[in-house]
């Protein structure tokens, strides 16, 4: 119990460090100290778009807001990522009541798949020269049809809107390819850029260099820098929200927000990997707190673990059907180790944790799958213990119900615990019973005479 409070007690003294360092980044919002007063802050999307970035772009808009900014500029290099988590990058972007710019740069970087919803949201596209954008496909219908040479600025070969002409692919597949394809047109009319090659983009998965990409009015300008994106678009309005806004930015001093403690923490705990990891951390360490009460620190990391991890999974595309045959898997392993049977739960279990395991993550992105080998090797680990487990379960079935006494055995033992009629004493590393004619204390010598199931009968050797 004092292992335990102290635990809570340094768990307590963490949240309230976090609080103070929160409370701080809000001061720095709000104007008092950090960004200035009518800057351009400028935020970056660097990889995969998943719960951790949008998270940070979506506080990183609402603080700009708050904080009197004048603009947004989010400068975008990613190969795409989440659906969900796109989806509240760009409700943010739409909600935003200052512009927001993006920049897919520098030289080399790409806005690939969701990056290209992304990009169709803002009020001003631009790209950086040897950029790409496209591939917006949603991956999990599979492979598009490659469209043909040239066509890549044309409108798709389909019916018109309203015709229930067939289209390839699944059910499914056409209820996500079509609400993607609304979804960006929708993006593209608002922002009156090219919604044909958007649909192309989706349906067909075309891509488009930055040079392409301005001709067919997909993007309103290429800037090979920050400096050449504000000087071009010095003379523009955008409309925010029923507002013809200017963007004369050039003289703005730019505030570049990183991301803080919180993304970070949310990026690391939203990895699948770790999330799987700290799962079973949890569940491992509540099972030994249970079959062993009272040391305190097993529950108390499991418990903080196992929290942790669900709060990931609840971001995550999770498979609830994977879920639970892990959790089937752990609870017939957990059942071999307390009541064996044999190695019929713990086999059983085995492979119900690594079917679960494989299938876990809801999606075929490979950023958010479950590496194999981490898998594998808490598979084997889990094996070895259950296996481990059932050997020392197979030699206590074949032991021998009771103790031979043999010539020139030291049958000398001590009595350890006498309670009330009872009296124990430890005999190769047990605790037994002992009967015996004369009256004992603890500390009692005496020597083990036969063994009558259970007990020790003794005799009672003299001081």
């Amino acid at each position: 119990m004092n292992r335990m409070t102290t635990w809570l007690r340094q768990l307590c003294v963490l949240l309230v460090l976090l609080g103070a360092q929160s409370s701080e980044r809000a001061l720095a919002v709000d104007g008092e100290e950090g960004a200035p007063a009518g800057a351009l802050w400028v935020l970056t999307l660097d990889g995969v778009v998943g719960p951790a970035t949008a998270d940070y772009l979506v506080r990183g808009i609402e603080d700009a807001a708050r904080g009197g900014a004048k603009a947004v500029l989010i400068r975008i290099d990613t190969p795409g990522g989440l659906d969900s988590s796109m989806r509240k990058m760009i409700s943010a972007v739409l909600a935003s009541p200052i512009p927001v710019l993006c920049h897919v740069a520098p030289g080399g970087a790409r806005a690939a798949s969701a990056g290209t919803f992304l990009l169709y949201s803002c009020h001003v596209a631009a790209m950086a020269p040897a950029t790409n954008l496209g591939a917006a496909t949603p991956v999990s219908i599979g492979t598009p049809m490659s469209p043909s040479p040239g066509d890549e600025g044309q409108k798709p070969n389909q019916q018109p809107e309203g015709d229930a002409a067939p289209q390839p692919g699944s059910a499914m597949e056409r209820k996500v390819t079509n609400d993607a394809v609304a979804y960006i047109r929708g993006l593209a009319e608002l922002r009156g850029r090219n919604a044909d090659w958007a649909e192309t983009a989706v349906r067909a998965g075309a891509s488009l260099t930055a040079s392409r990409a301005l001709e067919l009015n997909v993007i309103d300008l290429v800037a090979e820098d920050t400096p050449s994106l504000l000087e071009a678009i010095a003379d523009r309005t955008v409309n925010v929200h029923g507002r013809q806004v200017g963007l004369d930015l050039k003289d703005a001093p730019l505030y570049a927000l990183d991301p803080d403690w919180r993304s970070e923490f949310l990026a690391v705990i939203t990895n699948p990997n770790v999330a799987y990891i700290l799962m079973l951390i949890g569940l491992y360490g509540l099972i030994f707190e249970f079959s062993n009460p009272g040391f305190g620190l097993p529950g108390v990391l499991g418990a903080i673990c196992l929290l942790v991890a669900l709060y990931a999974f609840q971001v995550l595309p999770v498979s609830y059907a994977g879920l639970g045959l892990m959790l089937l898997g752990i609870g017939l392993m957990a059942a071999e180790a307390t009541m064996p049977s044999f190695g019929v739960l713990g086999v059983g279990g085995l492979i119900a944790f690594v079917v679960g395991s494989i299938i876990l993550m809801d999606t075929e992105l490979p950023a958010y799958q479950i590496a194999l080998p981490v898998i594998v090797a808490l598979a084997a680990t889990t094996g070895a213990m259950m296996f481990a487990i059932l050997g020392m379960a197979l030699r206590a079935h074949h032991r021998p119900s009771g103790y031979r006494l043999e010539k020139g055995h030291d049958s000398c033992v001590s009595i350890e615990q006498v309670r009330d009629d009872q009296v124990l004493a430890r005999f190769e590393g047990e605790l037994w019973t002992v009967r015996c004619a004369d009256s004992l204390q603890v500390g009692d010598r005496v020597r083990v005479r036969e063994i009558d199931g259970l007990t020790l009968v003794v005799d009672k050797l003299e001081a």
